[in-house]
């Protein structure tokens, strides 16, 4: 831990990516393992196209999900004023700025889409009256518009809200940041409804007979844990390669360790109420989707990701100092990604691959691909940009609150 500091302004030089630095490597190291994974991909799924897509799918709806999630993060950040996360809301701004590049890697998904979602089929309603009702909405025409609208809009508000806040390191000017305060809250509105039909439209919509209305929160709320355990593993992270010890102190790493405590409650809740209500209505239209999840294998898949996602993080993170110390909450954050990353593989996998929940070669492969472009185009934004909203007005209170 640094000591005490005795100032409240930091300069560029101290919030940026040094000349030199082994990060400086970070997009060309990542450009690598993402081509060797897109590789792998092609090799392994040549023969099997439908789990291909799906192990494609799962490894993009994960990147996806904590893009998402920064985005809300830095959204939510200016809607409530909160100022002990400026001084890691650049990161943030960095991790949602990835979102246009997902309209890019959702194009295999387009071109699996009959292998993944069975309404695409041609002839698919013919004998399903569900299927026929659903038709105006579950059609590939209508499909694709949405998801065209979806990256549209996350891009336009990442985009937006990471270029202000550059711009305002620039020029200082006050009212920048008060723009993006009072646009922030139609703005969350906005991803928030986008990223509900969206869910619907990738997750759900693969058994197209089952639905629920809790389902955009649920995914809402893996997206915000996973995005702020990231957080907390990229600031421990950095830290450790002796970047921006002088900004974030034990006071931000507690807070992010707190709403990684939060938020791995919330999701708790949203899963428990979705499963409970499903369970206690017993209408086989809804609880075929948690039958399947049930079957082989995936249900020791179901009591790991109940146990793993809140039981282990709820007295993980309960006590203080497992919020205050790098190591543990490091040890903290990667595990609650990785237990959203099962949780992601359990929302897509069962429908296509039933009674059988161990991940593939495929899936990994898959995962460092899509995963190596992500973070070859974060490493790339880090280094052109400083690492901290230098000159936004409530900096300095951030600042002191490293020490809380």
């Amino acid at each position: 831990m640094s000591g005490p500091r005795t100032r409240l302004v930091v300069g560029p030089e101290e919030v940026s990516i040094p000349a030199g630095h082994a990060l400086r490597r970070l997009p060309l190291v990542a450009g690598v393992i993402g081509a060797l994974g897109i590789a792998g991909v092609l090799a392994l799924g040549s023969g099997q196209p439908q789990q291909m897509y799906a192990a494609w799918l799962v490894a993009f709806l994960f990147f996806l999900s904590l893009a998402l999630g920064s985005l809300y993060f830095v959204l939510i950040h200016y809607s409530v004023q909160a100022g002990w996360g400026i001084a890691v809301r650049r990161l943030a701004e960095i991790g949602a700025s990835t979102i246009p590049l997902f309209a890019l890697l959702f194009v295999p998904i387009v071109l699996g889409m009959r292998s993944l979602y069975p309404w695409t089929v041609p002839g698919a309603a013919d004998h399903d009256p569900l299927l026929r009702w659903k038709a105006p909405f579950l059609n590939p025409g209508f499909f694709l518009t949405r998801a065209g609208l979806y990256f549209a809009i996350w891009s336009i508000l990442a985009l937006v809200w990471a270029r202000a806040s550059r711009r305002q390191d620039a020029t200082g000017d006050l009212a920048i940041s008060e723009r993006l305060r009072r646009f922030s809250g139609p703005a969350l509105l906005l991803l928030a409804l986008t990223q509900t039909f969206a869910s619907f439209d990738w997750i759900m919509s693969l058994t197209p007979a089952w639905y629920s209305t809790i389902f955009g929160v649920y995914f809402f709320a893996g997206a915000f844990v996973s995005a702020a355990a990231l957080l907390s593993l990229v600031v421990v992270l950095l830290r450790g390669a002796g970047l921006l010890r002088e900004v974030i102190g034990v006071g931000h790493l507690h807070d992010l360790g707190k709403l990684v405590f939060a938020f791995s409650c919330f999701w708790a809740y949203i899963a428990f109420s979705q499963f409970f209500l499903i369970w206690y209505g017993n209408i086989p239209e809804e609880t075929i989707w948690y039958r399947a999840r049930q079957d082989g294998s995936w249900k020791t898949a179901s009591v790991i990701l109940a146990v793993g996602h809140f039981i282990v993080p709820f007295f993980f993170f309960m006590g203080r100092t497992m919020k205050r110390r790098p190591f543990t909450l490091a040890l903290g954050a990667a595990w609650v990604l990785l237990m959203h990353l099962l949780d992601i593989h359990w929302l897509v996998m069962p429908t296509l691959r039933k009674g059988v929940a161990t991940p593939s070669p495929l899936e990994i492969v898959a995962l460092l691909g899509v995963g190596g472009i992500v973070v070859a185009a974060v490493g790339w934004m880090m280094r052109r940009q400083p690492l901290v909203p230098l000159k936004y007005p409530r900096l300095p209170e951030s600042l002191s609150m490293g020490e809380a």
